[in-house]
């Protein structure tokens, strides 16, 4: 079985760590080759390229229709802001690399790369074609024109779409309400990682002093790009809300990207100076450190089909506190795994955590629950065992 996956870039972000996990547990099975093609890396956020390299150790350096010989491909016309001839230079060179490599399958990742990567396949006679929905690329988030605009091209992908997987049921439930499909298409498919890591975290007593941290202190952390809709204005205004009451607490950033500025921005005209630590970009291998700092964990993104931050969060023991938006709910479960906030509501974000600081017990026993939950749903191996049984029903129907 050959299958190929396309990706917009690899950036330091949920949905590239899933498809780079996805490919090392696909290569360690016998009947499946894999490859990978992706847009140029372009950004603040950091790049994952160097992993993709690790998983394909023997690929050229970068290459660009080297067909069957590059296990790893890079098209720098594929981008993810709309652009009408780079678009169409993207759709070509796409369907030229998928006629060369002939892959069984093609499974797509990220919204540039899910349309123009599946419209490719088809014009390339690709038998099955996936996409992965990783997060909405419609919605009220975006403007009229941009909505209408990423719809219609969602709708006119879905045509040539055998099957989807979605990172959380929310996704399912949204993409259906838009015309988008039908039912027995999708499959929720949690994004797996490593476990182990964050199970082994500890509080680093070094890593707090290096950060300025006092072992009394109170640590709220937020693991995202400093990136537009990922609620790190939100969670700032609930933390100025909060500190009078707790005193103790600090709030820990871990990323980077192009709203830092801003940020620091506000966290001095909130008079936060010396409260907020930010840790800037962090490898993904290291974020298991910063998790192990952390009391608890809050996640107010205003779109996201299921953040990584979260079951990471309570893979180590940690509560977690998180706006309702899509996915959310599926992983922090209300008063089991931590507390669910209606959208844009930091006063009642800034409650959760004071419930919080002052409940150790109540945080020993949502991080236990959030922890066995994480343990059965989100290993590597089930998400791989899961997304390869989807590849072989799909097999069974159309490769004969």
């Amino acid at each position: 079985m050959r299958v190929t996956h396309i990706i917009t870039r690899l950036v330091v972000g949920g949905a590239q760590e899933n498809t780079l996990a996805t490919l090392t547990g696909l290569r360690r099975l016998p009947d499946v080759q894999v490859k990978l093609i992706s847009g140029p890396t372009l950004g603040p956020e950091g790049s994952l390229e160097n992993s993709a390299r690790e998983v394909f150790p023997l690929a050229p350096l970068r290459g660009q229709g080297q067909g069957e010989g590059s296990a790893f491909t890079v098209v720098p016309e594929l981008i993810r802001p709309v652009h009408p001839l780079k678009d169409f230079i993207a759709l070509r060179k796409l369907e030229k690399l998928l006629r060369e490599q002939s892959p069984d399958i093609v499974h797509t990742h990220s919204g540039k790369a899910g349309i123009l990567g599946r419209l490719a396949a088809r014009r390339a006679g690709v038998p099955i074609i996936i996409h992965h929905i990783h997060g909405p690329s419609f919605g009220p988030f975006q403007g009229a024109l941009a909505n209408r605009l990423f719809t219609a091209a969602e709708k006119r992908a879905a045509r040539v779409t055998d099957h989807f997987f979605c990172s959380a049921a929310a996704m399912t439930r949204l993409y259906l309400a838009a015309g988008i499909g039908r039912p027995e298409q999708f499959t929720r498919i949690f994004s797996g990682f490593n476990l182990e890591p964050f199970r082994q975290a500890t509080n680093d007593l070094a890593l707090r002093r290096q950060l300025g941290l006092a072992e009394n202190h109170f640590v709220i952390g937020k693991i995202a790009r400093l990136f537009k809709l990922k609620g790190h204005a939100d969670l700032l205004s609930a933390f100025a809300e909060l500190l009078p009451q707790v005193p103790h607490a600090r709030l820990l950033f871990v990323g980077d990207g192009s709203l830092r500025g801003e940020l620091e921005n506000q966290v001095r005209a909130l008079g936060l100076d010396g409260k907020v630590i930010f840790t800037g970009l962090v490898p993904p291998g290291e974020v298991a450190r910063y998790v192990g700092l952390m009391d608890c964990l809050a996640h107010l993104s205003y779109r996201e089909a299921l953040s990584r931050a979260l079951p990471q969060a309570l893979a180590a023991g940690k509560p977690v506190v998180a706006y309702d938006f899509d996915g959310a709910p599926e992983v922090c479960r209300e008063n089991e795994t931590g507390f669910v906030v209606r959208t844009g509501d930091t006063p009642a974000v800034a409650e959760k955590l004071q419930l919080l600081a002052g409940h150790p017990a109540l945080r020993s026993r949502l991080g236990q629950a959030g922890a066995a939950f994480v343990r059965e749903h989100f290993s590597l191996e089930k998400m791989v065992a899961d997304q390869y049984a989807v590849y072989q029903q799909l097999a069974a129907a159309k490769l004969k």
